[in-house]
């Protein structure tokens, strides 16, 4: 199946720096409707019949959400666009970030009308300070242009924190405060960034909304599957020949993507959804992409037939020992001792207790972590134990016959 370009539509196609390209490929139309032709509850009713789904992973109703926030007492309240993008191996937000700067600012806007709200905010990534230049100038061509009078879109830049990526440590982030996960509940479309009620999207998230508006919430409903609709936006790494950003129709199959587009060779297992996302071996590529099978935020990792499975288990758990913030005890201890493991492992000394410490122990993280992080770090660990066992006991059969000699 060739791509689908919705989301990336402009990329390509329009220049970033010139808000003129863009407005004759149908910019600035979607906000133009929702602002002269439709009621904020309007927009709010389409986005929830389009059937779109946050794409930054959990995939909660996107128009439920607007909905919840619209209905929250209170005359102040927040939108803000998720661009922290830390997760291990994904790139698309950056690639749209760098292409088609002003979909997002449209999708961002008419977010903020169908809200109520004055203020929005790009939380952008530390490492991404690159863009801001180009960000500052597209809000600022967007402002000059009498698109922004109901709004006014600010940029925060993040701290390089990997937690902040969680919608909860990102509002503190942007409140000054340092990076950490709240209790919850209140959720944020009742009492998020100052205790106001807040709506957080990702990149990708806002950029469907625009041609929603604009095509109509049938439209969107007649792509990808009966519970994932519309296209998905896929960054893919690792041992592939074709590296990049694509995008399919939900529903397309894993292999589609890797094998056809990317082409992969000789692929062993992928790790789908960044470094806490699920492992599967090659086996499983004709596995559709989907809310109701596997998705995540879109990165796919390829590994070969060179690659050990311990090998690469460890090093995600090193990153992810060093991420966690520290708030909640079984994410902040229960990340040491998983790589504590998996460097006995690495090193030649893990033992079948070993493998057993592992199972107990993402069993206690994954049901008491205080957040996604610590709720899947876990996943990796038990996926390769699912499907790779073999390559940990090669390693404690390898301790025992060099204790033998």
């Amino acid at each position: 199946m060739p791509e689908r370009r919705v989301i990336l539509k402009n990329c390509g196609v329009i220049d970033p720096r010139r808000m003129e390209t863009f407005l004759n490929n149908d910019g600035f139309k979607a906000l133009t409707k929702a602002l002269n032709e439709m009621t904020p509850d309007s927009v709010i009713e389409t986005i929830k019949a389009s059937g779109l789904r946050g794409r930054g992973g959990a995939g909660f109703p996107c128009g439920l959400k607007w909905e919840l926030a619209r209905k929250a007492p209170g005359d102040e309240k927040f939108v803000i666009c998720n661009a922290d993008e830390g997760e291990v191996g994904t790139f698309k937000d950056r690639y749209i970030l760098e292409n088609d700067p002003f979909s997002l600012i449209e999708g961002i806007a008419i977010a903020a009308y169908a809200l109520g709200a004055r203020q929005a905010y790009i939380y952008l990534r530390a490492e991404y300070h690159y863009l801001l230049e180009l960000l500052t100038k597209a809000i600022a061509q967007t402002k000059e242009g009498g698109f922004l009078e109901h709004v006014d879109i600010q940029i925060r830049e993040g701290a390089g924190a990997y937690v902040c990526g969680e919608e909860s440590a990102l509002m503190d982030s942007i409140e000054g405060k340092r990076g950490e996960v709240r209790y919850r509940p209140p959720f944020p479309p009742t009492q998020g960034l100052w205790e106001k009620p807040t709506v957080i999207n990702n990149v990708e998230t806002m950029m469907n909304i625009p041609q929603i508006v604009l095509n109509g919430a049938d439209w969107f409903n007649q792509i990808g599957t009966d519970r994932s609709k519309g296209t998905k936006v896929f960054s893919v790494a690792g041992d592939v020949d074709r590296p990049g950003v694509y995008e399919l129709e939900m529903g397309s199959q894993l292999k589609e993507l890797v094998v056809d587009l990317a082409q992969a060779k000789k692929v062993k297992m992928l790790q789908i959804g960044g470094a806490t996302g699920k492992i599967i071996p090659h086996t499983m590529m004709d596995t559709p992409l989907s809310f109701e099978t596997i998705l995540g935020a879109g990165a796919i990792t390829v590994l070969d037939e060179s690659r050990n499975i311990v090998d690469a288990v460890y090093h995600t758990m090193e990153f992810l020992a060093e991420e966690s913030c520290g708030k909640c005890a079984p994410c902040r201890e229960g990340t040491e001792a998983l790589f504590g493991i998996m460097e006995k492992f690495n090193r030649g000394e893990g033992t079948e207790r070993d493998i057993r410490h592992l199972e107990d122990l993402a069993n206690a993280m994954m049901p008491s972590s205080l957040c996604g992080l610590g709720q899947a770090a876990p996943i990796p660990v038990v996926d390769s134990l699912q499907h790779f066992r073999s390559e940990y006991e090669d390693r404690i059969k390898q301790k025992q016959g060099g204790a033998a000699k």
